[in-house]
């Protein structure tokens, strides 16, 4: 049973590496752009399937990683500009902006299926054996799986704190109004956060495509994760996306011996309620 555990405990991390990843995007798009973006989930596939797409035409996984970041930004700031900067213009209400998301991630999913069809689908990668790791089986895609996402996070870490657009991202996150003002450019923040969010989220889809198969509802199923991970680390703090991404993911692991692999979202919403009947706030201090 030890073993067990620790083997649950192993795969949550890795689960749990992804969620942090897409939920960063998620809650930077939140904490700058004030925009609760419930098709986020299904830009997580998309990336997934661009890098299955590059990589079964013969490109390096990495490079496919690469190339599939770059077009899940390129339609991420074509929401953007179709989208978000049209609504934010008007100063459309958050429950408008919300169905509005719900109505892209539809497009984006049945896009999807109309493109690429709904059955799995799987990278064109060599077989590895599982390394035995203190009597633990860990494939080797999991351990690159918390490289990457750790790797990703330090960058996002020296970025916020250290470059000046980083700096400004805080500023606009604290009061756009008043950033404004002070001769910060909006628009090139916006813009940032943007490639960012969409960066981050891609890498999660493309690993997420690493220990699972690349399917058409992938990010769907994770989207309630995400906002689980973004509230109960304070909305808008990426650092406090992260820990409960980490927390949401071991835990839903760990519950799968009893409850079974079916209620693992259930497991995730139950502990963000149990958390903020404590902390209504989350974990953490809310916006970066």
């Amino acid at each position: 049973m030890d073993t067990q555990f620790a083997q649950l405990i192993v795969n949550g991390i890795a689960v749990g590496s992804i969620i942090a990843l897409a939920a960063v995007g998620l809650t930077l798009t939140y904490g700058i752009l004030r925009l609760s973006n419930f098709a986020h989930g299904d830009f997580l596939t998309l990336g997934a399937y661009l890098t299955w797409l590059i990589n079964i035409i013969g490109v390096n996984i990495w490079l496919s990683m690469i190339l599939a970041a770059t077009g899940t930004v390129a339609a991420m700031l074509l929401s953007e500009k179709l989208l978000w900067s049209k609504m934010r213009s008007i100063r459309a209400t958050s429950t408008t902006l919300i169905i509005i998301s719900i109505g892209l991630a539809l497009f984006l999913r049945n896009g999807i299926i109309f493109i690429w069809g709904g059955r799995n689908q799987n990278y064109n990668l060599p077989v590895t054996q599982a390394l035995d790791i203190l009597g633990l089986k860990i494939p080797q895609n999991q351990l690159l799986v918390l490289g990457l996402a750790v790797l990703a996070i330090l960058a996002l870490h020296y970025l916020l704190q250290n470059t000046k657009i980083g700096k400004a991202m805080r500023a606009v996150a604290d009061d756009l109004d008043l950033a404004r003002v002070s001769g910060i450019n909006v628009d090139r923040v916006i813009f940032w956060t943007w490639v960012i969010a969409g960066t981050l989220t891609s890498l999660g889809g493309s690993m997420y495509g690493l220990i699972t198969a690349v399917r058409p509802n992938m990010g769907w199923f994770l989207i309630l994760p995400l906002f689980a991970s973004v509230i109960l680390g304070g909305i808008g703090n990426p650092y406090g996306a992260i820990a409960a991404a980490f927390i949401i993911g071991i835990v839903q692991e760990i519950s799968t011996p009893w409850l079974g692999s079916q209620y693992k979202q259930g497991v995730a919403l139950l502990i963000m309620i149990l958390v903020l009947l404590i902390r209504p706030k989350g974990l953490f201090k809310g916006t970066i």
